[in-house]
C-alpha cells in the first residue's frame, strides 16, 4: 500500500512556484488568495496591504521585511528580471515617483499580491516591475 503524496497543481503551467524556500514562500502566500485589501493593514486574514502581504508571508518563515513597499525594496539583494526565481520580491511605480506597490514573484511571469480594494490578495500578472529582491536563497 503506497501512500503517494498528490500533487496539487495551481495553474496549467504546472511547477511554475519553482522547488525550494521560494516555492514553500509561494505556497504558504496562496492560502490568503481572496481575502481582503485593506490600506494600511497588516493582517493575512482580516485584510492587508500590499507591503504588509509580504511582511506577513515573510514572517511566517522567520523573515523581517520593512513595512513599506519603498523600504522593502532595502532588503535582500537586487536580482536582474533575467534571473527572476519564486520568492523574490517585485516592486512597482505607479504614476512616476518612489515605488508604491510590491509582489511576491511565483514564477511562469505570475505574481501573487495584495492588489486593490476590488480584487484583495490575488494572482495576476508580473507586469512591468521597477526592481526585483531575492530575500531568500
Amino acid at each position: 500500500s503506497s501512500s503517494r503524496p498528490r500533487r496539487r497543481n495551481y495553474s496549467s503551467n504546472a511547477g511554475s512556484s519553482g522547488g525550494g524556500r521560494g516555492g514553500s514562500i509561494v505556497s504558504y502566500a496562496k492560502n490568503f488568495l481572496g481575502n481582503p485589501y485593506v490600506f494600511g493593514g497588516s493582517s493575512l486574514t482580516h485584510g492587508t496591504d500590499c507591503s504588509g502581504f509580504t511582511m506577513g508571508v515573510y514572517a511566517h518563515f522567520g523573515i523581517s521585511l520593512n513595512r513599506s513597499s519603498y523600504t522593502q525594496v532595502n532588503n535582500g539583494r537586487a536580482v536582474s528580471m533575467g534571473n527572476l526565481k519564486a520568492g523574490d520580491l517585485l516592486f512597482y511605480r505607479y504614476g512616476g515617483g518612489r515605488i508604491s506597490h510590491v509582489a511576491i514573484y511565483m514564477g511562469g511571469g505570475q505574481i501573487i499580491h495584495a492588489s486593490n480594494e476590488r480584487t484583495g490578495i490575488t494572482i495576476s500578472g508580473m507586469g512591468s516591475p521597477c526592481a526585483a529582491r531575492r530575500i531568500i536563497g
